[in-house]
C-alpha cells in the first residue's frame, strides 16, 4: 500500500447522513429565498443549494427536499423567483426556513410573470421552470432566466458550517 492509500485509510470517514451534511456544510454559500405564486398565495423557501448552470441559454438550478412542506407549490408552478439575500436580510432567511408564507412586514414587487420578488436583495431572478428531476430525497429544479436585477452596493448573506457568517 502506498503512502497516499495509507493516509486516506487513516483519515477518510465512511459516509453517513450526519458526516455527509457536516462535510457539505464546509462549503460556504450565499443564501436565497425561492418564491412562487400559487393561486394568488405567495410561497417561499430558504435555499442554499442554488447554482448557475449555463450562460447560453441563461439557466440556474436549485434543489428542494421531496418532503418540503411547500414542494407541491413549486412542482406545480410555471414561474418562480430566486432572491439572493443581502446580509441585512437574515430575518427573511430565518422566516422562510420555518414558514412557507411571508409575514406582513415583508416587502415584495411583482415580476413580468406575476412572480413575487423580495425587495432590497442583492439580486432577483425571475425564472421559467423548464425541468424537474427527482434524485435521491430531493427534486432538482432547472430554470431559464426571464429577467434579472442586481444591486452592487449590498453585501451578501453567507452561510458556512450551519451558521451565518458575519
Amino acid at each position: 500500500m502506498d503512502r497516499l492509500s495509507i493516509y486516506a485509510k487513516k483519515n477518510m470517514k465512511k459516509i453517513n447522513k450526519l458526516n455527509f451534511k457536516k462535510t457539505l456544510g464546509k462549503f460556504a454559500t450565499g443564501v436565497t429565498v425561492i418564491c412562487t405564486n400559487d393561486d394568488n398565495q405567495i410561497y417561499g423557501i430558504t435555499v442554499n443549494s442554488f447554482s448557475s448552470l449555463s450562460l447560453s441559454p441563461p439557466l440556474v438550478l436549485f434543489s428542494l427536499g421531496k418532503n418540503s412542506s411547500s414542494i407541491n407549490s413549486f412542482l406545480g408552478c410555471k414561474y418562480l423567483s430566486v432572491n439572493i439575500l443581502s446580509k441585512e436580510q437574515k430575518k427573511i432567511s430565518n422566516h422562510f426556513a420555518l414558514n412557507n408564507h411571508p409575514n406582513d412586514s415583508m416587502s415584495f414587487f411583482v415580476g413580468q410573470k406575476n412572480t413575487p420578488l423580495i425587495n432590497n436583495c442583492i439580486a432577483n431572478l425571475e425564472c421559467k421552470l423548464i425541468e424537474k428531476l427527482k434524485k435521491g430525497d430531493h427534486y432538482i429544479f432547472i430554470c431559464k432566466l426571464i429577467n434579472i436585477k442586481h444591486n452592487d452596493k449590498k453585501k451578501p448573506l453567507l452561510y458556512f458550517s450551519s451558521k451565518y457568517i458575519k
